[in-house]
């Protein structure tokens, strides 16, 4: 999730096992450890190879077998400050359950994360909260600030269980629209061969849905009502990329590796769009849920082929779009 949300989450887990009067330490020491896992985005930024940074994002300091490094890592940090107010069995205890988050909470959603690295290089994305969710972190600020002023972890507790109870909300209307998908694709016609359901920012109501079928991905938007008045906007049909499509594309170039790792990064969804540039881009994510125009790619240009291609950001937050995307969760 965002980086911020990471450090509630930290905060919250380590104040849920604080006593009374650790809970103010331990919510300061519960969130810098939370954020610690972030720290290999960090390492990556000035790296002139522009895809590096998606290469290890949410990679090994993710994993589950690395949190009892990770939590040692914090620990060792954080004693020299902290070593007059904590023994280092509790200090090492509160920044290990507050690391331990990291990976679990952006397992839950969309991106992409090493969980079980060095086991698997796979990529996993339950897909079941936004990476921006609001109502999740205010629930979490209201229940550490809780915490904190009746000195009782027993807020922390409750925090926990409306977090868990909202995960859990967002598994439910995940399934819902991936049977939503799966019927709308066989009233088409369509053989179902991949299929990727995920939340819209912010919210667990308007969800972009993608399926794959011959070659082809189709991208609709649902919004899951709660009460059951469903809607389906029914969007775009983009053409799966695949490197064959470029006929000047050298097999053991730069580019053609960059192509390769990008495809892995994005799940094999990515898509080619031409224009003033070449871009191959990553057509899970867009800016309206049943839109097929990417927020990221990569830029090709086949006259240098021995150098990275870059990546690139669209963001389109025009008014129209605004527009567009509210009707949509508002079910207009």
């Amino acid at each position: 999730m965002d980086i911020v949300t990471q450090g509630l989450a930290g905060a919250i887990l380590a104040q849920s096992f604080a006593k009374d009067k650790e809970v103010r330490v331990a919510m300061v020491v519960g969130f810098l450890a939370g954020l610690l896992a972030d720290v290999d985005a960090v390492l990556t930024f000035f790296a002139s190879d522009p895809l590096l940074q998606l290469d290890f994002h949410r990679h090994f300091s993710h994993s589950i077998f690395f949190i009892p490094i990770g939590g040692l890592c914090a620990t060792l940090l954080m004693w020299p400050v902290l070593k007059k107010h904590l023994s280092f069995k509790r200090l090492l205890l509160f920044c290990t359950v507050a690391y331990a988050t990291s990976g679990l909470i952006d397992t839950c959603t969309s991106y992409g994360t090493s969980l079980l690295w060095p086991f698997s290089d796979a990529r996993i994305a339950w897909s079941i909260v936004s990476i921006l969710d609001p109502l999740f972190s205010l629930a979490l600020i209201i229940a550490i600030v809780l915490t904190l002023l009746k000195k009782n972890p027993r807020y922390a507790f409750a925090g926990i269980a409306f977090a868990c109870s909202y995960l859990l909300l967002g598994f439910v209307q995940h399934e819902r629209v991936r049977t939503m998908t799966m019927d709308l694709a066989q009233s088409r016609g369509h053989e179902v061969e991949r299929i990727e359901v995920k939340p819209t920012m912010g919210n667990l109501l308007l969800w972009r849905a993608i399926y794959e079928s011959k070659g082809s991905f189709y991208i609709d938007a649902y919004r899951a009502s709660m009460l059951g008045d469903d809607k389906v906007y029914e969007g775009e049909k983009v053409k799966r990329f695949m490197a064959s499509d470029l006929a000047t594309l050298q097999v053991n170039s730069t580019m053609a590796k960059d192509i390769q790792r990008f495809d892995f990064f994005s799940s094999g969804f990515v898509a080619l769009f031409t224009g003033k540039e070449t871009m191959v881009g990553d057509i899970r994510y867009s800016m309206l849920a049943n839109s097929s125009q990417p927020i990221w790619g990569i830029v090709l240009d086949m006259n240098q082929q021995d150098q990275h291609t870059p990546f690139v950001q669209y963001h389109d937050a025009s008014k129209q779009t605004r527009q567009q995307f509210m009707s949509m969760l508002l079910g207009e």
